[in-house]
């Protein structure tokens, strides 16, 4: 396995310091006493620390497991349990109850459920508009498998901005996506800015899965192709030793240029270093993009 570069374990390091203060405590304590998930904690977000010590969290929302078995992601793998109904409404209320001004909530893929969740999306979606007034939401769905309709429901839940993760390069997804289609993917962002023009759209790339450069610029030029307004591209991190190894260690400079080529490729905004994930920073992204014609 490739050994972790010293910049790459610094940067970790002052992130999880963040953990140790007592602003991140009271968010982890808020989190456990409302029974609420997030991503930073499932996925094992290196940003935790710094995101918890500012009172900002991922929600991760329909349980802790997922139905699919991609080889890069920590979320566990099993049986996932039935949606909790009252999950949206404990959600929209730590979100009130932080006063925040932005809202990122995502999902296990729950290939179990007819609709894949999005009734629960757009329930929560809603509830949260209601109990904070003005406050901007960013739903990062599943593919749903592909179902228009299920789409269109939490789409009508009018959401800011619609989020859905490409992940990584075409020719990587057999060996590392199951159940995942990367056309199927696009389409989900295509149908999004064709059903709700007036919605941003967003998807995330991990770098450093074994993809060559031409691959990676051939995903950019397709993510914009089929309407993504707003770009995340970070380092892949493997969970542990039984998942995917990472192949390269991309460098904050390698980061800058390939941000400079998304740019140029047509996104509205983007973000791109080692630690960046999708919902990482989402308010700064929106507010660049929103500023943009």
């Amino acid at each position: 396995m490739t050994r972790f570069p010293k910049w790459i374990v610094d940067e970790v390091r002052a992130s999880k310091a963040g953990l140790r203060g007592s602003a991140a405590a009271g968010t982890a304590a808020e989190l456990a006493k409302r029974s609420l998930h997030t991503v930073c904690d499932e996925a094992r977000c290196p940003n935790k620390g710094r995101c918890f010590s500012e009172g900002e969290a991922t929600f991760l929302l329909l349980g802790d497991s997922c139905t699919r078995r991609c080889g890069f992601c920590a979320v566990k793998k099993a049986a996932p349990p039935p949606p909790d109904p009252g999950e949206p409404r404990r959600a929209a209320e730590l979100c009130r109850q932080w006063k925040l001004k932005y809202a990122v909530f995502t999902s296990p893929t729950r290939d179990d459920l007819p609709d894949g969740g999005a009734a629960h999306f757009a329930g929560t979606n809603r509830l949260i508009k209601e109990l904070s007034p003005g406050i901007r939401t960013e739903p990062l769905i599943p593919d749903f498998r592909g179902d228009i309709k299920a789409l269109e429901t939490v789409l009508l839940s009018n959401p800011d901005v619609l989020g859905h993760n490409l992940e990584m390069v075409s020719g990587l997804y057999a060996g590392a996506r199951a159940g995942a289609d990367y056309a199927r993917s696009l389409r989900v962002l295509s149908n999004s800015k064709r059903l709700r023009p007036d919605i941003l759209t967003k998807s995330g790339l991990m770098l450093g899965l074994g993809e060559k450069p031409e691959e990676l610029r051939k995903a950019l030029e397709d993510l914009a192709a089929h309407g993504c307004d707003l770009l995340t591209l970070g380092q892949y991190l493997a969970p542990s030793k039984e998942h995917r190894p990472v192949a390269k260690y991309y460098t904050g400079e390698e980061f800058s240029r390939w941000a400079d080529k998304a740019r140029a490729a047509g996104f509205r905004a983007v973000l791109a270093g080692p630690l960046v994930r999708s919902s990482y920073r989402a308010s700064a992204l929106y507010a660049e993009a929103a500023a943009r014609p």
